[in-house]
């Protein structure tokens, strides 16, 4: 019997020597044992790159019992080793999903051989993705893959002497360097300037910057102040998992605790954000606005499921990119600092959207509007017809 397992992941995980160990895939066990096949079908008429494969280890083990969760490895087709992950989805030190990454053309399926193998330790080139919460800069939480970078604000923020600010916004750092530059950047604490590799040239202040979120009652938004914990629950090569924790806020008579949790892949500009709330004194469902923060001069595009900016950055002869995509959302909302698109959010149910930027200065980033246009299209469809995966023991 087999079993298909609608999926989609977006294609951020620390390199620090406090991370638990990271094994990767080198090679199967010497004796064939039981082993599982893993197709990978692209349902759509478009390639797709870079596409992050995730499988439940609780499924595969359904094929094969006796397969070691701690010691899967995945091959191709042609039995060569695949780079893979082991994903803690929970945070209870054992993991629960297998991903990896794959190329697909149009309409093409791949079959891979997941089985019981040797593990070796990650290489530092291996990692793509890298993720921290940043005491020393006034409690911020930075990530990054080979294609962009972000940070949210923690309390320490608010009370900074020199600069307070409270805003539960997404910050944007361009990058061109495809290397992990966060821990760099906070090092030489000169990020505002590019000295080759990007800097932080996007401002946030009090607006949802590229992808924050408001509470919308009635017509007014209701937002968070800074978060007040995080946790990194997967640590790269391929994926980085974390959450930010808010504390309980109010939003037009009811009471709002927020615990978002952003998954970034390697290769990809779009991070997958799923905001779950807790909410006490309003029982319907939630009026939640995933928000695009207005700045002088930028281009502004809408769609049923997306927004999008492109805009200049000053002192720069290059723009920016941000873009957020909310599947089945409902309407469009303005105000004085944000564009909103606007969806509805049970209490204790994940509400999912996408929040993604890039920067012409990338190598391989998008030369102008158009081209980011595009690219925010093809990231909605992808979204909303994910890859499919069929496993079955392989005999």
């Amino acid at each position: 019997m087999t079993q298909t397992l609608p999926i989609r992941t977006f294609t951020l995980a620390l390199l620090a020597a406090s991370a638990a160990p990271a094994l990767a895939a080198d090679a199967p066990a010497a004796a064939p044992g039981p082993a599982v096949a893993v197709k990978v079908q692209n349902p759509v008429s478009a390639a797709r790159l870079g596409e992050t494969v995730s499988v439940s280890i609780a499924d595969l083990r359904k094929h094969a019992a006796s397969l070691d969760p701690a010691k899967l490895v995945v091959s191709d087709d042609k039995k060569k080793p695949v780079l893979s992950q082991l994903v803690d989805a929970d945070g209870d030190d054992a993991p629960d999903e297998l991903v990896f990454q794959t190329d697909l053309g149009a309409k093409e399926s791949r079959t891979f051989t997941v089985e019981t193998g040797v593990r070796k330790p990650f290489a530092r080139d291996d990692f793509r993705v890298y993720g921290r919460f940043v005491r020393e800069r006034h409690d911020d939480f930075a990530w990054e893959n080979d294609r962009v970078a972000h940070r949210m604000y923690g309390t320490g923020l608010e009370t900074w002497k020199k600069e307070p600010l409270t805003s539960s916004g997404i910050d944007v750092w361009s990058k061109r360097a495809m290397r992990l530059v966060v821990n760099e950047w906070y090092m030489t604490d000169n990020y505002h300037h590019d000295s080759g590799d990007g800097a932080d040239f996007y401002s946030v202040s009090k607006s949802r910057g590229c992808g924050g979120i408001a509470i919308w009652a009635g017509d007014k938004p209701a937002v968070s102040r800074n978060f007040v914990m995080s946790r990194v629950l997967a640590n790269g090569p391929i994926r980085l998992v974390f959450e930010l924790d808010y504390a309980p806020f109010d939003a037009g008579g009811a009471t709002v605790a927020e615990t978002k949790r952003i998954t970034l892949d390697a290769g990809q500009s779009f991070n997958r954000i799923a905001s779950t709330f807790k909410v006490e004194g309003k029982a319907q469902p939630l009026s939640v606005g995933v928000g695009i923060g207005k700045h002088a001069g930028a281009d502004l595009k809408t769609d049923k499921q997306w927004l999008r900016t492109w805009e200049a950055i000053k002192d720069e002869s290059a723009s920016l990119g941000c873009a957020v995509i909310l599947l089945g959302a409902g309407a469009t909302k303005s105000t004085d600092l944000d564009t909103f698109i606007v969806g509805k959010a049970n209490p204790n149910v994940p509400f999912v959207y996408y929040a993604g930027s890039d920067w012409s200065r990338r190598t391989g980033g998008p030369a102008d509007a158009g081209a980011w246009t595009k690219a925010v299209q093809d990231e909605a469809r992808d979204a909303g017809a994910p890859v499919k995966v069929t496993l079955s023991a392989k005999k």
